[in-house]
């Protein structure tokens, strides 16, 4: 065996995972860190990380999947590198001060399970209108809602606009309220992230921290929600369309039917921006302070520990309709933004959850996504889309699942669709989530996309870089008997993932020189 064959093999062993117990190493997995807005691992390759969500909200079950060592060796095969993977605080602290080792115990075999296939885990502390109580979340004892009535609507999350309970339950953790045993319930939601750090700072297969899903403004909210109102009258006036008051107006939103009527008329790109616009201020303020003290206090504990891990920020949950975000990266101990954050936004059309789904609209996700990304640059992180999608209902998404997936490719982001379900690979939009891609890089990547007739990629390559570059195929056959071109030429292979799989991956060699190149799969 020649220096160049054993150089290959040592950068495409963590993708693999077939090697014997007896020889493997700590960290067959690269550590991902953040260079210049990029994923990149030790070996100097920018990634592109594309997976899926997969959280259980179930008590009854532990918050966890009894097939997961099976379920994670089939991501591997659809070509999933990361995994958003949900934990649930009420599984990890369900008494103050108490943490759950069993369940610990068991998110220690997943990220086992992740590195034996190669898989980054994103762990995803999760929560739905705040708490179980309501939803999922946060445990009962941590759930300070002053014993307000709970309101919900049509759709689950209209809880958040219409529920004084989910609303003060959510002012009170913002307040850092103190629990029945004297400490602040935010106090409480910290020191688990940083028991969490300590336990996994050394495991490459964790590639990070989702601080919390979609952060909410509690009683806030209301008044935000009056802000979007009153922009649609501004901006409906201004177009000549006269309009009931603001109160018919909620009334007409708060009944699925008579609010897909109004999302009917939200497809002009700058009549909708300038709803947004409207809500922009408030959203503004709670960004820049609350958000912002609570993720500088979260980095500050989870680096504590010596965790290097990357931490995953969203944007609170009004921005997921495209209002920018204005949180602030948090800071280092030289008082400069911590290079190790992403940013972790969500991107959904406000007909999400609704019957009308399938009716998603192109000028307002292209609205949205085109908001996010400038987000993502005006933040200097790399952007990560941690939820889009929930396609729940049938074969009936294709056309706004190439859409979407069109936007992320051309912007190079991370995504992982939300969410995983038995048979999802059944489904009519499944391969835009199990596609052609750039798993691994030997250089920068310029541009790729995946088009009906078949697969293009352009990448600078690193001249001093001597790793393999690697993308998935999810169909090995097909691709082999297509037209494959590769400009600069250089030695190739596809090797199966499997003897049973159908789908693998190309791997091709470094030139050793600094040039642009290209490839090209015509099927």
């Amino acid at each position: 065996m020649n220096l160049k064959t054993i150089f290959f093999i040592a950068s495409f062993i963590w993708i693999t995972g077939f090697i014997q117990a007896q020889t493997r190493q700590k960290d067959i997995m690269p550590f991902l860190r953040v260079e210049n807005q990029r994923f990149v691992d030790t070996q100097n390759r920018e990634v592109i990380l594309n997976g899926i969500n997969h959280v259980v909200k179930d008590p009854a079950q532990n918050y966890l999947h009894p097939d997961d060592e099976q379920l994670f060796q089939t991501f591997r095969e659809y070509g999933f590198n990361c995994i958003r993977y949900g934990i649930i605080w009420d599984g990890l602290e369900p008494e103050p001060g108490v943490i759950n080792e069993e369940y610990l115990q068991e998110i220690d075999k997943r990220v086992r399970w992740a590195e034996e296939n190669g898989i980054w885990l994103v762990l995803d502390m999760h929560q739905d209108l705040f708490s179980r109580k309501f939803s999922d979340g946060a445990p009962l004892w941590a759930t300070l809602d002053q014993e307000k009535p709970h309101q919900t609507g049509a759709i689950w999350s209209d809880a958040y606009l219409m529920s004084p309970a989910v609303q003060q339950a959510f002012d009170s953790f913002w307040q850092n309220a103190p629990a029945e045993d004297g400490v602040g319930i935010q106090d409480h939601y910290i020191q688990v992230w940083k028991v969490l750090a300590d336990r996994y700072k050394n495991s490459s297969a964790v590639a990070g921290f989702d601080v919390m899903n979609e952060p909410f403004m509690g009683s806030q909210a209301p008044l935000v929600f009056e802000d979007l109102l009153q922009g649609y009258v501004q901006a409906a006036t201004q177009s000549g369309v006269t309009l009931p008051d603001i109160a018919a107006l909620q009334e007409s939103f708060m009944n699925e039917t008579s609010r897909l009527e109004l999302l009917e008329t939200l497809q002009d790109k700058a009549f909708f921006r300038q709803i947004l616009q409207a809500a922009s201020p408030k959203v503004k303020a709670f960004e820049e302070n609350e958000l912002s003290a609570f993720y500088q206090r979260v980095r500050d504990a989870i680096r504590s520990t010596g965790s290097r891990q990357l931490l995953f920020l969203e944007h609170n949950y009004f921005c997921n309709m495209g209002i920018p975000s204005y949180f602030r990266v948090p800071k280092d101990s030289l008082n400069q933004p911590d290079q190790q954050c992403v940013y972790a936004p969500h991107g959904y059309d406000l007909v999400t959850d609704t019957k009308a789904l399938d009716k998603t609209n192109f000028n307002r996700t292209e609205v949205i996504f085109e908001q996010i990304f400038q987000n993502g640059k005006e933040k200097e992180l790399p952007v990560w889309i941690g939820e889009w999608g929930a396609f729940y209902m049938g074969n009936k998404y294709q056309k706004a699942a190439h859409h979407i997936i069109g936007m992320i490719e051309q912007a190079k982001a991370g995504q992982t669709f939300w969410c995983w379900w038995p048979q999802i690979e059944t489904q009519d939009f499944f391969p835009f989530l199990s596609r052609t891609y750039p798993m691994a890089i030997g250089g920068i990547l310029d541009s790729y996309s995946n088009t009906a007739q078949g697969f293009s990629c352009q990448w600078r390559e690193n001249p001093s870089g001597d790793k393999a570059s690697i993308w998935f195929i999810p169909d090995l056959k097909r691709a082999q008997q297509g037209q494959l071109k590769i400009e600069p030429a250089s030695d190739f292979q596809f090797q199966s993932i499997s003897p049973e799989s159908s789908s693998g991956y190309l791997i091709v060699e470094p030139t050793g020189k600094n040039s642009l190149r290209s490839l090209s799969i015509q099927y």
